[in-house]
């Protein structure tokens, strides 16, 4: 599998990570920052530090490199290959653990996180898939 971390179209990762973070602000910033803040029981934004602002690009990053090592490795080359890998990730695990980290008790409306933030994760999985596959 690490032959596969050789041989990454490191554009494709590229694009596919700038991608997810133009949804993310379009998702958290413009269709949900008052449903989002709810959800949280806050009643305004905190003020954005370092690690608010380049923590989720990175992370975007982490899991953009993750999903085209797999990829490249199960020699996915279709748009329905593509589309079937992003909705098993999407769905399978970062919708679960998405789920998964609300359900604590520092998270007061645990299943309207996950609904909230699902759509986002299972978006930004299918077109990162799409972006690695078809570059």
């Amino acid at each position: 599998m690490i032959d596969a971390f050789t041989q990454l179209n490191w554009l494709a990762v590229a694009l596919a990570t700038v991608a997810g973070g133009v949804l993310g602000g379009v998702y958290f910033g413009a269709l949900v920052p008052q449903a989002y803040l709810r959800v949280l029981g806050r009643s305004e934004a905190p003020a954005p530090t370092p690690v608010s602002m380049a923590g989720p690009l990175i992370c975007m990053l982490l899991t953009v490199v993750t999903g085209a090592v797999l990829i490249q490795a199960l020699g996915l080359s279709t748009v329905a290959d593509a589309i079937e890998f992003g909705l098993i990730v999407g769905i399978g695990y970062l919708t679960a653990m998405t789920f998964q980290i609300a359900i604590n008790p520092n998270f007061p409306h645990p299943l309207r996180y996950g609904l909230l933030n699902a759509p986002f994760f299972l978006a930004t999985s299918l077109a990162s898939s799409l972006i690695l596959v078809l570059l």
